[in-house]
């Protein structure tokens, strides 16, 4: 063959052997084997529950597993460090909730920055807290509350799932505003805490309602309030907060789902369109629902600006308390 020729052949052949390496390099379509998804709590509770629901429906649409690992400790920073420091290569996922905007300024040294080491996915799940109490408690209503604490400092006492939760910067705030000081026990887990407002060894406390409620049905403790703009659709009997006593009181405890900082774009995408189909699925948002949560599917530039305002907003009822962990 001319020698032109041969020059030619291999001019057409280089294409074809450059992309090799290049589709090499890409590696296989995400996800390629089981995703872990990361609870920063026990077996059992509200997180645990919406991370094993969404995780079911997720694995079905992504074709992978969606394995539950569950981290628990310190307030969730033990896992929520464990996902900070995991490879960003989408195999790896944190279900946050709002202790990890509490824990910004709760902690001197939580072990990551929600701001900085995450990049967030998207909402899962968000709902108000219900704060009960037993039924011997004089106080039937927060007006009552608010007086019994004010009759005698000191020895209101609030139970929470741990410092630092949402149950437990819930009363810091209603505190604040009704003008009152309550003692906090922090239990390790909702279960532990709410047998023991039911015991009367606590007064009252703010837990969410998937927790709670199943007890006030059963008349073991009484349902005061919730702590949304709105009444719940799952106690619409209770009123609000605001509505009870204390115009302007509002907390929300919520779920969403992050990754480590650095995780490719491509794959952020491709969960966050999974998810907003999971999300917005009628079994799911009704599964959900009946337990006192809605189910949010929003953007991650959402997702991020409602986060960095919870750390505002819960930063400075930290302050104004003083409560602090170390």
């Amino acid at each position: 063959m001319h020698p032109v020729g041969k020059f030619s052949l291999w001019l057409l052949s280089f294409p074809m052997l450059a992309a090799v390496p290049a589709a090499q390099a890409q590696g296989p379509a995400w996800p390629a084997k089981p995703v872990r998804m990361v609870v920063p709590y026990p077996p059992g509770g509200p997180t645990d529950i919406v991370a094993r629901l969404v995780g079911q429906k997720l694995g079905e649409r992504l074709g992978q597993p969606i394995v539950v690992e569950n981290r628990p400790g310190a307030g969730g920073n033990i896992g929520a460090e464990a996902v900070a420091r995991a490879a960003p290569d989408g195999y790896t996922m944190l279900v946050a909730t709002t202790a990890h905007a509490i824990n910004m300024t709760l902690f001197s040294k939580p072990g990551y920055d929600t701001r900085k080491d995450f990049t967030p996915v998207s909402m899962l799940t968000s709902g108000p807290l219900v704060l009960v109490t037993a039924p011997a408690t004089p106080a039937t209503s927060v007006a009552e509350l608010i007086a019994l604490a004010k009759a005698s400092p000191g020895k209101v006492t609030f139970a929470s799932s741990g410092n630092g939760q949402s149950t437990h910067l819930a009363a810091e705030l209603f505190d604040s505003m009704a003008g009152i000081k309550m003692t906090h026990v922090p239990y390790k887990g909702s279960a532990p805490a709410l047998t023991d407002v039911m015991a009367g060894q606590a007064t009252v406390m703010f837990d969410t309602m998937l927790s709670a409620m199943p007890f006030v049905r059963d008349g073991k403790l009484r349902a005061l309030a919730v702590t949304g703009a709105a009444r719940s659709p799952a106690a619409p009997d209770v009123p609000t907060v605001a509505q009870a006593g204390l115009p302007g009181y509002e907390a929300t405890a919520w779920n969403a789902l992050m990754v480590p900082a650095g995780t490719p774009p491509a794959v952020i995408d491709k969960l966050g369109e999974a998810l907003k189909a999971v999300l917005t699925q009628e079994d799911v948002r009704a599964r959900f629902a009946t337990q006192g949560f809605a189910a949010n599917w929003t953007s991650p530039a959402e997702t991020g600006k409602f986060v960095a305002n919870e750390i505002d907003k819960w930063g400075k009822v930290a302050r104004a308390s003083g409560a602090t962990v170390d």
